[in-house]
């Protein structure tokens, strides 16, 4: 079982998705906002607690085939045996973050969807 809401997942996707976005900016105005986003991504994920940076990890690697759904508790198990840098570096290196957790989202049944338009409803 996922130990990690399904909000903080939408919140990182959002935020990885608007890190990748700018990658390639050229604009001081561009860098600045992917260093913002950049920091606010990596500060976000430092900041969970060791059962949802596994929960995380696991739920990246079954969206990129690494493990099948069924197989989520093993793959939490193995996040956090075999973790060896800090999860806030080792997921920002993944360039389709975004990507592999709303897959992993999918394959669990999950809707990221949902979560990422509660997210970005207007107070």
């Amino acid at each position: 079982m996922l130990q990690i809401s399904s909000d903080k997942i939408a919140h990182i996707i959002i935020r990885a998705r608007e890190y990748g976005s700018n990658i390639n900016a050229w604009a001081d105005s561009g860098q600045r906002r992917q260093y913002g986003t950049r920091t606010e991504l990596h500060d976000f994920i430092e900041s969970l607690n060791e059962d949802e940076q596994a929960s995380l990890v696991a739920l990246m690697w079954i969206g990129r085939d690494s493990f099948d759904a069924d197989d989520l508790d093993e793959a939490i198990a193995t996040a956090r045996a075999e973790k060896t840098t800090p999860t806030e570096d080792y997921l920002m290196g993944e360039p389709q973050l975004a990507d592999h957790l709303e897959a992993g989202m999918a394959a669990l049944g999950l809707s990221p969807e949902d979560a990422e338009d509660d997210l970005q409803k207007p107070v």
